[in-house]
């Protein structure tokens, strides 16, 4: 787990004629510590000091963390796959999906550069450490209009 990421370049729509846009990020692991992740547009240098009013910052979304696994051997071990007729409900720690609607800040680039970067800053609740970022992957997804 990392406390920032920086993504390589993702490449923006041609136009800004489009309805929405969205980072989706797939596979997030929330086992350790609550956090908020805030995201910076084309700032691959921006660091925990940058706020919410950083001129890159283009929304955040949060976390619930289980802040680790106090049961016994196995108790938190994800069940890779589960049989048909098992009614239980999903695995807590299956892996998480968020989305952030960031149509503007696309809408603003869209057409005058072909790509841009993400990163993601990640600051934990309380005294945690802040080493608590984790995903698969992030993906942009643009709606037509």
């Amino acid at each position: 787990m990392v406390d920032r990421y920086t993504t390589a370049p993702i490449e923006l729509p041609a136009d800004a004629g489009f309805a929405r846009a969205d980072l989706i990020f797939l596979g997030l692991d929330h086992s350790g510590a609550s956090f908020e992740a805030r995201l910076f547009l084309d700032a691959p240098d921006v660091d925990h000091a940058a706020g919410r009013d950083h001129p890159a910052y283009v929304g955040s979304f949060y976390l619930f963390g289980h802040g680790g696994c106090f049961g016994d051997v196995g108790h938190c071990d994800v069940p890779r796959t589960r049989a048909a007729f098992d009614l239980r409900p999903p695995h807590q720690l299956l892996p998480a999906t968020r989305v952030v609607t960031v149509s503007d800040a696309i809408r603003a680039r869209a057409g005058r550069q072909p790509t841009t970067t993400l990163t993601v800053v990640a600051h934990a609740a309380a005294d945690n450490a802040n080493d608590v970022l984790a995903f698969a992957t992030v993906r942009l997804a643009v709606y037509a209009g």
